[in-house]
């Protein structure tokens, strides 16, 4: 589904991206962890066409990814950023309809977390008024809402309460076992573990390491995620 090959990212004098090298399996969730400072959101940024490489190859579903190419794959994209800035003045109800429009009206839509979130009685309100965990809930309905073959998904439940974050991972895998891949970041290891059939540990812009979770903390002979990350941050960094 997705191909990632010698992706190299600068920002001035600082290398994010420092040829790395991915290929994400069709039908898969697949978690991207790494410290702070990475290069995850860049990657991801990159991935959804909203930064250009400074080298290498990115193509989604056989569609390449860079300036002056084919943009059509976008339409196959569910995007849910770690925070949402969506128009103050607009309601949930209205920024649904305008992005509707945007697509050109499609009528296959899945709006199944609008009732499971309990959505319905803030749709009308002004998104000023709505709190931080309320505005994170309508993040996750716009990016599963037009039914995307693909999902990205930066720390989708960060800011919600045990339920709806509960009801958010319930989705992703309903998503996954309806054959659509995901790409994952999370600080929150655990949940990582829960819903991620792969992991891919970046460090220093550099994939460290890409597999199934449990071939990680098999090689790192540790009990759990969070501590065979830690271990291997300790020994890249030693």
């Amino acid at each position: 589904m997705i191909n990632i090959d010698k992706l190299t990212k600068r920002f001035g004098r600082v290398d994010v991206l420092r040829g790395v090298d991915l290929h994400i399996a069709r039908g898969h969730v697949t978690g991207l962890v790494g410290p702070n400072g990475a290069g995850k959101t860049t990657l991801m940024k990159t991935l959804l066409g909203l930064i250009h490489p400074g080298s290498g190859t990115i193509s989604v579903d056989g569609a390449r990814i860079g300036i002056g190419d084919d943009v059509s794959h976008r339409v196959k994209i569910g995007y849910m950023p770690q925070i949402a800035r969506f128009p103050e003045n607009v309601s949930a109800t209205e920024l649904f309809a305008m992005l509707r429009d945007l697509r050109g009206n499609p009528t296959d839509l899945d709006d199944e977390l609008v009732t499971t979130l309990g959505l319905e009685a803030q749709l009308d309100k002004p998104l000023r008024v709505l709190s931080g965990g309320t505005r994170q809930k309508v993040n996750a309905c716009l990016a599963f809402l037009f039914r995307p073959q693909l999902l990205i998904l930066d720390e989708p439940t960060a800011g919600l309460d045990p339920l709806s974050s509960a009801i958010v991972k319930d989705k992703i895998l309903a998503a996954r076992a309806g054959g659509t891949t995901v790409v994952v970041t999370s600080h929150i290891m655990s949940e990582v573990e829960e819903v991620c059939d792969d992991v891919a540990f970046l460090l220093d812009g550099v994939i460290r390491f890409v597999g199934p979770v449990r071939e990680l903390t098999s090689a790192t002979h540790q009990v759990n995620l969070e501590r065979a990350i830690a271990a291997l941050m300790i020994r890249e960094v030693a």
